[in-house]
């Protein structure tokens, strides 16, 4: 079965062409940082104009690249959410078109199952059951995994998720956006001992985490040091932010597996690049005789991989999810729990 993915709930267009006998065929990916990076942040009306202008011409592309004509795809996932509205119908709209035109069915994907399947594209993927750590921009979840649509929520962010925080630390400092990458490359070169800054929830007893109050202790201590932040200060400052970061994820992660009695560990979402978190759960799951598996970097982010990839699973295992009838509805809050089948 060739399925066509589409991806469009934030700020990246991607398109790709998952083949269930061959594997991953042909990939393509619009990042549209650079236009958001003037206002801060993403501003939802021209995300959804530029996947619009977009989606086809990588569409194009990705059937190119697998040099597959429109006529062999037999199936097409999208993104029915969670996410932005309008530019979740943008992949929508696309995807029930091209299944209403070539007669073949379409499947809406919740876009954090995509994430929480990304890393089985990789060349020696996990196997199930495994504990996954989703952590992004908007969201920062720990699930128990035993098999496709079979997944338990086991703790989730009550406010900010960790790439948020990264984002408004970033900001704060003003280090350019996306904040991410940015302060995790000028944490390198800062000091871990300047500045010490609280773990939330770290001994909370449950796995459940909070990033708001880490982040106003980094405004806090910013508005100390008053006119006085030069650039080491800055790194100093990230460096302590990003190592709470880290040392919350891990070890929540840690205790997962240890109240699970799963022995993998499965990373993904935008955060799941961030080489401080690897490194901390490299050296933890070493310590503790755990293994980690985390997604290519490519598909760390939001891709059309991970779409075609979880349509083509459900539309395997189940399926009765398949849609003719090319009515659509987008859902730009979703539970993950909602999709699960045991």
């Amino acid at each position: 079965m060739l399925v066509l993915g589409i991806e469009s709930s934030c700020d990246e267009t991607g398109l790709a062409l998952y083949d269930t006998k061959h594997g991953l065929l042909s990939h393509a990916l619009h990042s549209q940082i650079a236009m958001h990076e003037a206002y801060g942040g993403v501003v939802p009306e021209l995300a959804s104009r530029d996947h619009i202008r977009h989606v086809l011409p990588l569409t194009e592309a990705v059937l190119a690249e697998a040099k597959k004509p429109l006529s062999t795809i037999d199936a097409i996932a999208y993104t029915q959410g969670p996410g932005l509205a309008g530019a979740l119908l943008v992949g929508a709209s696309i995807a029930n078109a091209l299944g209403f035109a070539l007669e073949k069915p379409v499947i809406g994907v919740h876009h954090l199952e995509g994430h929480l399947l990304s890393p089985l594209l990789s060349p020696e993927p996990p196997e199930f059951p495994f504990v996954a750590l989703l952590v992004s921009g908007g969201h920062t979840q720990l699930m128990e995994a035993h098999g496709f649509g079979q997944y338990r929520m086991l703790g989730e962010t009550l406010d900010d998720a960790a790439g948020e925080a990264f984002d408004k630390t970033a900001k704060l400092l003003g280090i350019g956006y996306p904040g991410g990458p940015a302060v995790s490359r000028l944490a390198e070169f800062g000091s871990p001992n300047r500045f010490r800054f609280p773990r939330p929830m770290k001994y909370s007893g449950n796995l459940d985490f909070s990033f708001s109050g880490l982040k106003t202790a980094v405004l806090t201590q910013v508005k100390s040091l008053k006119e006085n932040i030069c650039e080491q200060t800055k790194a100093d400052l990230t460096r302590s932010f990003v190592d709470a970061i880290v040392d919350i994820l891990v070890d929540k992660s840690m205790t997962a597996l240890k109240q699970t009695g799963l022995h993998t560990l499965v990373v993904s979402g935008g955060v799941g690049a961030n080489q401080q978190l690897r490194q901390g759960l490299n050296l933890a799951v070493k310590r503790c005789g755990y293994r980690v598996h985390y997604p290519n970097l490519s598909f760390c982010t939001d891709n059309g991989a991970m779409i075609a990839f979880a349509g083509a699973m459900r539309l395997k295992h189940w399926p009765d999810e398949a849609d003719f009838s090319y009515s659509y509805t987008v859902r730009p809050r979703w539970d993950l729990s909602d999709i699960t089948r045991y």
